[in-house]
């Protein structure tokens, strides 16, 4: 119960120390979303007609069962998260890589919000069921952890640029890599089941929505 407590206040005080990093990415992220439902209405006509071409096969090939199997997807799904949380983690070390890991964020907001976007826009009604159910399930724990990694690669990466122009060379940093690294690792936890989700649970929710007549 005290270890509970303890947790509790731990990251009570972490959201409360960076809430205005949180808020910034928050927002970073809603703007790409915006700017991949945007991007959908700015696409020439053919490019739509191809990619609802590429939609229709998808789907057809969904509703027949012919797609990888669940745990081919799984290992694709987390080994994708791995490597984008990894990329992130690695450049939290470096000070050059903090603008990189914003323009990440939005991107992921960009691919999120063209996705929904697109299927809406071609598909109507059935379109938000089948945005609903291939890109909520999983991103309900994606989009959080994404974005708590990248509050911590951020601030690991300003304590480290702070230390070098201030050259505080006495300020310990190894508690604060570790803490970092650890927050990762964890992460990665999340990760794992968000990519279940997207393997075992989404197939058989837009096979169910293909299905409805």
């Amino acid at each position: 119960m005290n270890r509970s407590r303890q947790v509790k206040q731990v990251i009570s005080a972490h959201l409360s120390d960076h809430v205005s990093l949180y808020t910034f990415i928050a927002v970073l992220f809603l703007m790409g979303i915006v700017f991949g439902a945007v991007i959908v209405n700015s696409l020439s006509l053919t490019q739509k007609e191809d990619l609802a071409e590429y939609l229709s096969r998808f789907f057809g090939q969904v509703s027949e069962g012919q797609f990888a199997t669940a745990s081919e997807m799984f290992q694709q799904s987390f080994t994708h998260y791995a490597r984008y949380v990894g990329l992130m983690w690695l450049l939290g070390l470096t000070i050059i890589g903090l603008p990189i890991v914003l323009i990440m964020l939005f991107l992921k907001g960009v691919v999120v919000g063209f996705t929904v976007g697109f299927l809406v826009n071609q598909m109507s009604w059935k379109g938000f069921l089948l945005a609903f159910v291939s890109v909520f399930p999983q991103n309900i724990l994606a989009v959080p952890a994404v974005i708590v990694v990248g509050t911590a690669s951020l601030t690991f990466s300003l304590r480290l640029m702070r230390q070098l122009l201030m050259k505080r060379k006495t300020e310990m940093i190894l508690g604060p890599f570790l803490r970092f690294s650890a927050l990762v690792v964890c992460t990665l936890g999340v990760l794992c089941i968000a990519a279940w989700f997207e393997a075992y649970l989404s197939p058989e929710l837009i096979k169910a929505v293909v299905d409805i007549k």
